[in-house]
């Protein structure tokens, strides 16, 4: 029999888990507080399309494979690599062309190989010494958002700086943001039939449940914690200050400015997408990552004396800035002597689910959001008969996206 699935969360996850259920069938019914879908994934509008922190897809991860076999990646700007040739590392208070040698040895390492109840710092300075073990963790705060990269489980470090120093390169960014992406799910679960709820706050489990049919919770884990009361719903994130930074052209602006000497990363997202802002001005999105308690001015402090080496008089071509603090919106970080798998559980039991960035499943960013809702998408229509007859709709739009 069909079977009635309800989704509380409109973010990546929860639209993953709403297209996914659908696509099996089940009448889906999905709840977002907020009046506008997408979740952190919203792009703000013209004429500055900045994103909740720096956005782009790796793609070669189980979200790519998804998204793009529905077609809902779309067209994307094209990542040319002449453009890495503009990457500055700031190490030892000058900027370099590039990171410590002990860098590129550590890339030869497979993360499975990797201890994960060790932590990276005190794996990666017996291979390389200490200095560039710590500019190496340093190199991974633009995955991580953590003020303390070192700290952290050795194996969950490891992959994600194979992952971002990767060749070919498999960063790919979607053209005007992931707005179009969010809208393209968005269309594709009304297709289906999945009915949307937004600007509608579930208080309590009872008011999400339908006929005793299963609820996907996909939200952050503190709204999860306060919706399913349950206090064990908790697991370490990071503290960053995001920075979203436009600037009157000039040539001599570096592409990628990349902290070695503490967390923080700079980028210039209007290298490969232009139409991120208006003609003759760069779009730059920052991220310095700051320790639990800190004050926030010392992270912007520490990232404007980056900008300063990077970006000739910065300062004075400024047409828009906006700052913010995230903390505890940035994924999940393993400390020593855990792995994804230790964090809160997909099945809730009383068929009840958990998708989002902080739970356990495996990926790297938004990877874990999308494998966490197929994950209780499986778990909780398996035992179920599928609907007699029913196929869902062809995507819209062709399988294989180009990049354009």
């Amino acid at each position: 029999m069909p079977r009635t699935v309800t989704v509380v969360g409109g973010g990546l996850a929860g639209l993953t888990a709403a297209i996914a259920a659908a696509e099996r069938g089940a009448d889906v019914t999905l709840y977002e507080a907020h009046h506008d879908l997408g979740g952190r994934a919203r792009t703000a509008a013209a004429p500055y399309r900045t994103n909740e922190g720096p956005h782009a897809f790796l793609s070669r991860s189980p979200h790519w494979t998804w998204l793009n076999d529905r077609g809902l990646i779309g067209p994307l700007a094209p990542f040319r690599p002449r453009d890495a040739t503009g990457a500055r590392f700031r190490h030892h208070g000058a900027l370099r062309r590039t990171p410590p040698l002990g860098t590129v040895r550590l890339l030869r390492t497979d993360a499975d190989r990797v201890p994960a109840d060790v932590d990276f710092l005190s794996w990666a300075s017996w291979r390389i010494g200490d200095e560039a073990a710590r500019a190496t963790a340093y190199l991974t705060s633009v995955v991580i958002f953590h003020h303390d990269p070192g700290s952290l489980s050795a194996r969950f470090v490891q992959e994600r700086l194979r992952r971002i120093t990767g060749f070919p390169p498999e960063v790919r960014y979607p053209r005007g943001g992931w707005q179009a992406i969010v809208d393209r799910m968005a269309a594709r679960a009304r297709n289906l039939g999945v009915r949307t709820e937004t600007g509608a706050r579930i208080h309590t489990l009872a008011d999400a449940r339908s006929d005793h049919g299963p609820v996907i919770v996909a939200t952050s884990l503190p709204a999860a914690r306060a919706l399913l009361d349950d206090p064990s719903l908790t697991w370490p994130s990071g503290r960053t200050v995001l920075v979203d930074l436009a600037l009157r052209e000039d040539p001599r602006d570096a592409f990628v400015l990349s902290d070695l000497d503490g967390p923080g990363y700079v980028e210039r997202f209007t290298v490969q997408d232009p139409t991120l802002a208006p003609r003759g001005e760069h779009l730059l999105q920052a991220q310095f990552p700051l320790a639990p308690g800190a004050p926030r001015e010392e992270a912007v402090a520490r990232g404007e004396t980056l900008l300063d080496l990077g970006l000739p008089d910065w300062r004075d071509r400024v047409t828009y800035r906006r700052d913010a603090l995230a903390e505890g919106r940035t994924g999940a970080v393993d400390p020593p002597g855990t792995t994804w798998r230790d964090r809160p559980a997909v099945d809730r039991g009383d068929d009840v689910y958990l998708a989002g960035d902080q739970v356990a499943a495996p990926g790297v960013l938004s990877a874990v959001a999308s494998t966490s809702a197929l994950t209780a998408v499986s778990s909780a229509l398996d035992r179920y008969r599928p609907v007699p007859g029913f196929r869902p709709p062809a995507p819209r739009t062709a399988v294989r996206s180009r990049v354009r």
